[in-house]
């Protein structure tokens, strides 16, 4: 005998579960309590298995009699819908925290053991808090947006917007591992306060370069080793840590060439420095002092560490620079500015400078782009650079 409506609603509870069926395994259980609960018996695999499909009224005879056709087609082809429905359930119950674990094992591979360190303090102070627990295949864009304005209400949206990026890349990390569906962060773009870049104190007056150089000319600080630095820092423009932890194993002094391994750039994409005749010249001097292995530069304080952070800056404080007139990172600037001023191609300023490109994969095969080009202008910044210098 089928089901109808008339026959369920009247149906009286007993002091024992009461089986009403509606065949082909489809059952309503009735309880004493009085609840209605669909069930569904199938046989898969030579076991026989039930499903819950819900409480009636909630799921009606309909829904229930359509949710059997869909188990017995699964059956029919070989699927456990149990099986289905407990996988499907610990894909819902995968946190972001877990996803965001498992993502930072595989990343923290490519990254420095530092950067790998610091971006998970930032997960775990600024995000598993708030997120952590919240099963991922459920968290959209207002979860993300509430997270992240809490951090730009310590007033630190650059540190937001960087959480924002990493958040990114763990919500894409679960959508192509099928734990989620998509990634909600890009529909925060323009939610965030715009990042106040930091504008580093750079010279890009003629007159001013020339008595910088002669300045760094003159120093007259204790260190060999610093004064090379600051000679060198001028005619390659390369990041201040670049420069700090430079090898004599990247030097080729033969081909003029500095190559730095990926590992060491803020791009984490292997860079090209061309040396011109002047900075050969310093590394020449300098391999008297602190080759032919080991650092560039090591610390006065021991040869297995670098010189500091602030050992340039303070160099340039020491000459009688402020920090509002010249900084050790400001003669990338210096650079950039005036060589697109000479007319120098920007793509080529870019690739010496190694700006982040926006397409990583293309950069990476790419490092070596427009080499001859660079070479010749880091040869005439050199030149000019000294052209300025000699002016008085």
């Amino acid at each position: 005998m089928y089901l109808n409506d008339s026959l369920i609603r009247n149906a009286r509870p007993g002091a024992a579960p009461k089986k009403l069926s509606d065949g082909d395994g489809l059952y309503l259980l009735l309880r004493p309590n009085g609840a209605r609960w669909w069930r569904m018996r199938y046989c898969i695999h030579g076991k026989e298995q039930a499903l819950s499909l819900g409480v009636y009224p909630e799921v009606s005879l309909k829904q229930a009699r359509q949710k059997r056709e869909q188990i017995r087609s699964k059956v029919a082809n070989g699927v456990d819908p149990g099986a289905e429905r407990k996988a499907e359930k610990r894909a819902l119950d995968i946190t972001f925290e877990g996803v965001a674990r498992e993502w930072w094992e595989k990343r923290k591979k490519i990254w420095s053991d530092s950067y790998a360190e610091a971006v998970m303090l930032r997960l775990k102070k600024d995000v598993f808090p708030i997120l952590g627990r919240k099963p991922v295949k459920h968290l959209d864009a207002a979860d993300f947006l509430e997270c992240l304005q809490r951090i730009e209400k310590c007033g630190v949206n650059d540190t937001a917007h960087k959480i924002k990026t990493k958040c990114g890349e763990i919500m894409r990390y679960a959508v192509v591992t099928r734990r989620a569906v998509r990634d909600p962060t890009v529909d925060l773009k323009g939610a965030l306060m715009p990042v106040k870049r930091k504008h580093y104190a750079t010279m890009t007056y003629p007159s001013e370069i020339g008595g910088l150089m002669r300045s760094i000319d003159g120093y007259k600080g204790k260190s060999q080793i610093v004064h090379c630095a600051l000679r060198l820092l001028p005619l390659v423009f390369v990041r201040s840590a670049e420069l700090r932890y430079a090898r004599w194993e990247e030097i080729e002094l033969d081909t003029a060439t500095w190559r730095i391994p990926a590992e060491r750039m803020k791009t984490k994409i292997a860079h090209i420095v061309p040396l011109s005749t002047q900075a050969l010249a310093v590394l020449n001097e300098l391999h008297d002092f602190t080759g032919p292995d080991g650092f560039l530069f090591p610390s006065i304080r021991s040869y297995h560490q670098p010189i500091s952070n602030n050992t340039v800056n303070a160099a340039l404080r020491r000459m009688g620079y402020t920090k509002e007139e010249m900084t050790g990172h400001g003669f990338r600037s210096m650079a950039s500015t005036l060589l697109n001023e000479q007319g120098w191609r920007p793509d080529a300023i870019e690739r010496q400078l190694a700006h982040c490109e926006e397409n990583d994969v293309r950069a990476a095969y790419n490092y070596a782009e427009y080499l001859p080009e660079r070479r010749t202008m880091m040869q005439a910044w050199s030149d000019y650079l000294d052209s300025l210098r000699s002016k008085i």
